[in-house]
């Protein structure tokens, strides 16, 4: 390509500070360095980790930023060292990287990763990138940044996929479906015939719902102070609806006098230190597990320790305990097989130019996710 090697001029979405709409703009974006692809961002959708980033945890040392984590894109050229992915592959960018060397990548306990962004940069958003605008260097937002035409990602980030997947849809699997599909199978470990409840129905949760499903829960009982998201919800699996808003009584007691003292599995899909209080108190004592989805870094979470001495297990799941590298491409397949939903996700179709009007959607609970054309296919 004619591109290979040098710097693209293209158009991205800038976060130039906190709490501001994005802007437009022209950047340039270097080639990749070893190990590192450049890849054309085909879509890419909105998640909430963008918007606690942008609108809550407002932090000035993580801008100005390129956000954006779930996309999916086809490579346009690859640095020295790169041996698994040539250009013209589709691929899904991840937030959490497999280097399959260090001593969590080499267990099957988790997903984590000791050369992750996140872990080696304690923030969501880092110096070390590849973007710059008006002379200014542009950070990266997890190590992917794919408000942008092109974005340049290390290679132990990027999962290589089926050439036959449509982007517009598997981007879907960069963040969210994973995560609350994967809290519910790999964390939580749902069991067949079991009870669960899931708090808050945006994708996460929705695919938590699912998760469930799959795993063979018999009852799973949807928790949201939306009432609109009920119908969602049943399309995934959901069988019972709980508003919180319709009792007078904390949400643990409604739940613990449907199930009879409390559900086997329950996942706080929302990011609130509250819910997750109330998610771990819903769960049955004995055997109760309580597993934290939503993403929050803003206060600490609380509960008195003898919800935990009467045997309820509180656990925290990130990227839903996929290892990137080696199960997103499953988790494509399994939509390819039709065995996976995905379509049913998708609210709103915009383009790149329109990601404040999907922020928006998003900030007030209009939409589950917005699918953002950014380049064609």
């Amino acid at each position: 390509m004619a591109t290979v090697g040098r710097v693209i001029k293209c158009r991205a979405a800038v976060a130039w500070e906190p709490n501001k709409p994005l802007v437009m703009e022209e950047i340039e974006v270097a080639p990749p360095q070893a190990n590192e692809v450049r890849i054309k961002i085909v879509a890419t959708a909105v998640c909430h980790t963008d918007l606690h980033h942008l609108l809550e945890n407002m932090n000035k040392d993580g801008f100005p930023v390129v956000l954006g984590h779930e996309a999916a894109g086809i490579v346009e050229s690859v640095g020295p060292g790169v041996t698994e992915i040539q250009p013209g592959d589709k691929v899904i960018p991840l937030f959490i990287s497999q280097c399959r060397e260090c001593r969590f990548c080499k267990s099957p306990k988790t997903n984590q990763c000791e050369k992750a962004w996140v872990g080696q940069h304690n923030v969501l958003s880092g110096p070390l990138s590849r973007f710059t605008c008006k002379g200014k260097k542009l950070m990266q937002f997890t190590g992917t940044s794919t408000f942008s035409e092109y974005t340049v990602v290390n290679q132990m980030a990027v999962a290589k996929i089926d050439p036959a997947a449509p982007l517009d849809k598997v981007c879907l699997l960069g963040c969210g479906i994973c995560t609350g599909y994967g809290a519910a199978v790999n964390t939580a470990k749902v069991e067949p015939g079991s009870t669960c409840a899931v708090f808050g129905l945006g994708a996460v949760g929705l695919a938590a719902v699912m998760g469930c499903k799959a795993a063979g829960a018999k009852r799973i009982i949807a928790v949201d102070i939306n009432p609109e998201k009920f119908d969602k919800a049943k399309v995934f699996g959901a069988t019972d609806f709980v508003n919180p808003k319709d009792h007078s009584e904390p949400i643990s007691q409604v739940l613990s006098k449907m199930t009879d003292g409390g559900v086997d599995f329950s996942l706080e899909c929302v990011g609130n230190v509250g819910v997750m209080r109330s998610a771990l108190e819903s769960c049955v004592q004995g055997w109760g597990v309580s597993v934290i989805v939503g993403w929050t870094d803003l206060e600490d979470f609380s509960s008195r320790p003898v919800q935990l001495i009467a045997g309820r297990t509180w656990k925290g799941s990130a990227f839903g305990g996929f290892k990137g590298r080696d199960d997103v491409p499953k988790m494509v397949k399994a939509y390819l097989d039709k065995k996976l939903k995905v379509d049913e996700f998708i609210t709103h179709n915009m383009t790149l130019d329109q990601v404040n009007d999907a922020i928006e959607l998003m900030k007030h609970g209009k939409c589950i996710r917005t699918v953002m054309t950014v380049s064609p296919q």
